[in-house]
């Protein structure tokens, strides 16, 4: 699912909802007046084959939640057994209508249960024939393929051959380079400015994307679908710290160069931690923090040591005063902000990316 105001629901989420319409539809199966009547003795026996469906279906679901939440499991596998849900979900659907007694659809719960259902139902359709995020996607050509950090991130320039609503810096789009493999979700490194050009710095953390580079060639086709997200630097306060881990700094990237195009007056600090020295990148970020206007913290982990709440707020006495933009590693992210809430930081002025979908 990618809702439009925020980007995908993170599959943790998408499959506690499953797992709520899997108890819904099981109680949708019973009759709702009868306490303590069996969910199939009140039904001729000739349709209790539709409960050997429903446990069939339900079996699928637990095995297909039990892989989606394997984080071992490449991602193009996930994406596959991922587009079985709807089927999934459709014979749960289907189970619940046939068993459901028809003197239960007038009650309120019964009315409740058939406009979830029929809004699943439809739901479920489009997923299957493909129309998520459909007005979102574009065609894009590969123009240029770089290594300006590192043998481990590529910098992926892409030209749009179609309609591109724009975006703001800090928001992400889904990548599609081969149908049989699924769209892959990477921020946007670049701000919009009307050129119909999107940068993307992608570090190779899978299978999949440390096979990429071999993969992709100058004038490749491409998918390009969103943006999602809302992890972008919005906020009343005058004063902003940010803080960029290893491949995290790529939204910071986009914003450095929106802001050197269009200031808006506000102090910043950037902090970069990474845990090896990484030329290309540190270059990188000096140019365009001075071009932003931006005053950088460079912070390798080897020589420096690690980030923490304490010497963040030594290096920004005025921390108090600024919300906080975080993205990387989850776990960083979570002891950070626990350390600067303690410290007498409103919870929400603290902003941080999820870091990943599952």
């Amino acid at each position: 699912m990618r809702p439009a105001w925020g980007g995908p629901i993170r599959i943790q989420w998408a499959l506690g909802g499953l797992l709520l319409s899997v108890l819904g539809l099981w109680l949708a199966s019973a009759p709702f007046g009868g306490l303590g009547t069996s969910v199939f003795a009140w039904r001729a026996p000739s349709l209790q084959g539709t409960g050997m469906l429903a446990m069939a279906a339900m079996s699928v679901a637990m095995l297909l939640v039990a892989l989606a939440l394997w984080k071992r499991l490449p991602y193009r596998r996930f994406f596959q057994t991922h587009r079985w849900l709807p089927g999934v979900y459709l014979a749960l659907v289907f189970h619940a209508v046939v068993l459901t007694d028809d003197g239960s659809w007038p009650q309120p719960v019964g009315v409740a249960m058939a406009l979830l259902m029929t809004a699943g139902t439809v739901a479920a359709f489009i997923v299957m024939f493909g129309g998520v995020g459909r007005s979102r996607q574009a065609v894009a050509e590969v123009v240029a393929v770089g290594l300006p950090a590192g043998a481990d991130v590529r910098q992926v320039d892409v030209r749009l051959k179609s309609r591109w609503q724009g975006h703001e810096a800090g928001q992400f789009a889904f990548l599609r380079f081969d149908a049989a493999e699924g769209a892959h979700p990477f921020t946007l490194s670049s701000p919009w400015t009307g050129d119909g050009r999107l940068v993307f710095l992608i570090k190779g953390l899978g299978d999949y994307t440390r096979r990429l580079p071999a993969l992709l060639h100058v004038g490749d086709l491409l998918r390009v679908e969103g943006p999602y997200g809302t992890f972008n630097f919005a906020g009343d306060k005058r004063r902003q710290v940010w803080v960029g881990a290893g491949i995290g700094i790529t939204p910071f990237i986009a914003r450095l160069q929106q802001l050197a195009l269009h200031p808006d007056g506000k102090a910043v600090d950037l902090f970069y931690t990474t845990a090896t020295v990484r030329d290309g990148v540190t270059a990188r970020l000096v140019v365009a923090a001075q071009a932003a206007g931006v005053r950088l913290h460079v912070m390798v982990d080897a020589v420096d040591g690690r980030l923490d709440a304490e010497r963040l707020c030594a290096a920004v006495p005025e921390w108090r005063a600024a919300d906080m933009w975080f993205c990387g590693p989850a776990g960083f992210g979570q002891a950070l902000r626990h350390d600067l809430l303690a410290r007498g930081l409103p919870r929400q002025d603290f902003h941080q990316e999820l870091f990943n979908l599952r």
